[in-house]
């Protein structure tokens, strides 16, 4: 074949654009190779190291919960959950149709699991079935080795022995979820969660997970492309969390709930020593082991909406009218404010009257000559009407406030709140209006806008126990280390002394022990042993009209009156103060002393 000229032009034209294309081309790939080479250098050695050297997270044990007396309140079981890693399956509804063949998946399993997978994006693997049985493991390991993105893992399940019992103080931990992510990165706490599914929720297992937590440790292991593994490089331990011994009597607990029965309240009992909670019941209560994993939604929605409101701590969370039991702190603020003495009386004819309202007593004919002493013994409404109205609500704040009242006691629970205890200048605030002197009656008999937690009311008894001295409630006995056994007390926290005369504790302390010989108490109190400083409390749930009378069998049961009780005993030395409120319980000394008297007899009988 003869090339002509013009044909060898031709040629060498497309020598030229193919030599100058292939040259080009050979820069780009020395570009690229120079930049992966020099500048990507880091990266994609970390991402080679990253596929020769897996990282496989050992959990690291959460310490356990204890009451007191070693008694053990939350403790971790071995087991195994199956997992379902969501990004590894083709479908997730028929790899759960699939497994359902092999073990039973119930609605539950599959709800929660569906729950989990909205809320936990960020998180790929996910229990389907938690605790299962030998034999459910059994059926598992051996059929599901075709089943990509399905596991069966080794864990350690928190359980909480007791259920209901305990279960508002103790709490319970759950799954970490978008929200606990969140806030972890504004507390700048996510590396100490790094490898953890778990955090603490509620109670003690919330506020004390920086001592329960522990942490995660980690094997590192080299392996072949192919997933062998060749050998270990390294292996730091997790470190377990730490075991918190609480203050709390665990058998206590369980007495108090079984007086309860199907009541709603709570109680608060402290050694006013030292501040040691002995009991802090909520009731009613829920059960912890339910919430491990996620809460099933029907079980959740019963318990949310549940008119008994079992998800309410009342001891931490709940604020109620204090009633009579407000009383000797009164007594305690006319004495030094020099409002009255001691032997100055008034008589009470059953009732006040101010302008063209009558306030009533609580005993219609009234109490006759009532002097201070005796106001607190039979619980005179009128007195304290006339009272109050004597000192005025700043004045009243100014000298109640000093007893915690309105204020949060410090505990070591998160959550708690603060109640109120009104002046004219929280009216202002909160509301946007003016204190009316209408309003003032009320509050010298705990009532109106006053509402306290039962925690406060029982920091407060203890305080008029000790005389004046404060001491900060706690729920930490202890914490010991699991590895080295080593074990660290915690230290009584005084927070200081009310300038108060000894004479007006003498005084007051006097007139409560009285109310448990021959006054309001008497009936379940007249005969311990040892002597009771006390003070029965019926709390009004809504007010009757002034041209009624109320009658407690007409009214319906969510509107009875609240039963309350405070107190501490022996009075000389006292080792136990405390708070009972049963909700809706009628006269103090009908539903709330006979739980007082219970918490009494224990302490004393076991002090013994």
């Amino acid at each position: 074949m003869i090339f002509s000229r013009e044909n060898h032009k031709i040629f060498r034209f497309r020598a030229s654009v193919l030599a100058v294309l292939v040259t080009f081309i050979l820069l780009g790939l020395l570009s690229r190779l120079a930049w992966l080479q020099i500048y990507e250098h880091e990266k994609h050695s970390a991402r080679a190291e990253d596929n020769r050297v897996i990282l496989l997270p050992q959990q690291a044990p959460r310490g356990r919960i204890l009451d007191r007396n070693g008694d053990i309140l939350a403790r971790n079981d071995g087991g195994f959950y199956l997992e379902l890693q969501p990004s590894k399956l083709a479908s997730v509804r028929q790899t759960i149709n699939k497994l359902s063949e092999i073990v039973e998946i119930s609605k539950i399993d599959i709800a929660r699991f569906d729950r989990l997978r909205r809320e936990i994006r960020s998180y790929d693997g996910l229990p389907l079935k938690g605790a299962l049985t030998d034999e459910e493991v059994a059926k598992l390991v051996t059929r599901i080795q075709n089943l990509p993105g399905v596991k069966v893992r080794p864990r350690l399940i928190r359980s909480y022995p007791y259920g209901e019992s305990s279960s508002h103080l103790v709490g319970h931990i759950g799954r970490i979820s978008r929200a606990d992510l969140e806030e972890q990165l504004r507390n700048r706490s996510q590396e100490a969660y790094r490898g953890f599914t778990h955090i603490g929720k509620l109670g003690v297992e919330q506020s004390y997970e920086g001592l329960l937590r522990g942490k995660i440790g980690y094997q590192h292991i080299e392996v072949t492309a192919s997933g062998r593994m060749i050998r270990e490089l390294n292996n730091s331990k997790a470190i377990p969390g730490k075991n918190v011994q609480l203050t709390i009597d665990a058998k206590l607990h369980r007495l108090i709930e079984a007086a309860f029965e199907n009541r709603r309240g709570g109680v608060v009992a402290l050694n006013p020593k030292s501040g040691e909670v002995l009991a802090f019941v909520s009731m009613p209560n829920f059960n912890p082991n339910l919430f491990i994993d996620g809460v099933d939604g029907r079980i959740w929605n019963n318990l949310n909406n549940s008119p008994n409101k079992p998800l309410l701590n009342r001891p931490l969370k709940g604020a109620y009218p204090p009633g009579s039991t407000y009383k000797p702190f009164m007594a305690l603020a006319a004495l030094t404010s020099k409002s009255r003495v001691p032997e100055d009386q008034i008589v009470d004819p059953g009732y006040f009257i101010l302008g063209s309202h009558k306030f009533r007593d609580s005993t219609p004919g009234g109490h006759g000559q009532v002097d201070l002493h005796k106001s607190i013994v039979v619980s005179s409404d009128t007195y304290y009407y006339k009272l109050a109205m004597s000192m005025g609500v700043d004045l009243i704040h100014k000298h109640i406030s000093p007893f915690g009242f309105g204020k949060k006691t410090g505990i070591d629970l998160e959550g708690e709140v603060a109640g109120i205890l009104p002046s004219s200048k929280w009216k202002l605030e909160k509301l946007g209006k003016p204190w009316l002197q209408g309003e003032t009656p009320s509050i010298g008999i705990g009532q109106g806008y006053n509402t306290f937690t039962i925690l406060q009311m029982a920091k407060a008894a203890s305080i008029i126990a000790n005389r004046g001295i404060i001491m900060r409630p706690r729920l930490f006995r202890g914490s010991q280390d699991q590895t080295s056994g080593k074990y660290s007390l915690a230290k009584p926290v005084t927070e200081g002394k009310l300038d108060i005369e000894k004479k007006f504790f003498d005084l007051v302390i006097d007139a409560m022990v009285e109310v448990n010989r021959t006054g309001t108490g008497a009936r379940v109190l007249g005969r311990t042993k040892y002597n009771v400083a006390g003070k029965t409390g019926t709390a009004q749930v809504f007010t009757v009209a002034q041209d009624e009378e109320y009658d407690a069998d007409k009214v319906p049961e969510r509107l009875k009156d609240h039963s309350l009780y405070i107190g501490f005993a022996p009075a000389k030395k006292p080792e136990v103060a405390l708070a009972v409120i049963v909700e809706n319980g009628g006269f103090g000394v009908s539903s709330a002393a006979p739980i007082a008297k219970l918490v009494f007899d224990y302490v004393i009988k076991n002090r013994r």
